[in-house]
């Protein structure tokens, strides 16, 4: 039998004195990322048990209001990418696309 091969993502939250994040990095040595700095975070599991999504969703407090909105905006275009390649729905993939679009257009950030 092959031995099975592990790979680990590890996070790290700096908090300050009222448990707000301050610092994010993060680390995946399979993909050669050590101790990366990073203002902002989602991350969703699905618990079939239960059949709900769990998230995190964390970002720190010097995050920019602008930087976080093309973070939705690239995060949503991310999620239609995945949503194709998981169910190959191309019908709603398209609609979801038309909303990014819409997303984009209405926060301007196609300048």
């Amino acid at each position: 039998m092959a031995k099975l091969h592990t790979s680990e993502i590890r996070l790290k939250v700096g908090l300050d004195e009222n448990r707000v994040p301050e610092t994010l990095t993060w680390s995946a040595e399979d993909g050669g990322i050590d101790n990366e700095e990073a203002k902002a975070m989602m991350l969703s599991v699905w618990d079939s048990k239960n059949q709900e999504s769990l998230k995190i969703d964390l970002w720190t407090k010097d995050m920019p209001v602008d930087e976080m909105k093309v973070f939705f905006h690239q995060t949503l275009v991310s999620m239609s990418d995945s949503f194709m390649k998981a169910t190959q729905d191309e019908k709603m993939t398209a609609t979801m696309k038309d909303f990014c679009e819409y997303f984009a257009e209405k926060l301007e950030l196609n300048k």
